[in-house]
């Protein structure tokens, strides 16, 4: 399997509902370092995974609508934890969207699957993995 990586970062600001999170129940900042994988099994006429301009383009297209946002006042995120995990999925089913709207290039319809990791710190991440 055959993979690229791009990277971007976001920060936003979000509190938790539930006594696992402790004082992250009051509204906090976070900064993640975000990474992007593309996988396929063969590499495209071009010899490319996927073009990696498009993809560090359009990542950053995803971060720029949650980066310097208080999550909870965001309509779509509404009553919802707002944890790494779950923006990792979020961030993963926006590029596969994006991919499916061929907004990757033609290329991009051979990808097999996108996971995207956020990095809490140097210590902590979180990732989830999709097909594409």
């Amino acid at each position: 399997m055959f993979s690229i990586t791009v990277r971007d970062h976001i920060m936003i600001a979000h509190s938790f509902r539930g006594e696992v999170f402790g004082p992250a129940q009051r509204l906090h900042g976070a900064t993640f370092l975000v990474d992007a994988t593309f996988r396929r099994e063969q590499l495209d006429e071009d010899n490319i995974v996927v073009d990696i301009g498009l993809a560090t383009q359009e990542l950053g297209a995803i971060t720029a609508e949650l980066n310097y946002r208080n999550l909870d006042d965001e309509p779509e995120f509404a009553g919802i934890n707002t944890s790494t995990e779950f923006l990792a999925k979020v961030i993963a089913d926006r590029l596969a969207e994006r991919v499916h709207k061929g907004a990757l290039g033609e290329g991009a319809k051979g990808l097999k699957s996108v996971s995207v990791t956020l990095h809490e710190s140097h210590i902590a991440w979180a990732s989830y993995e999709r097909g594409v």
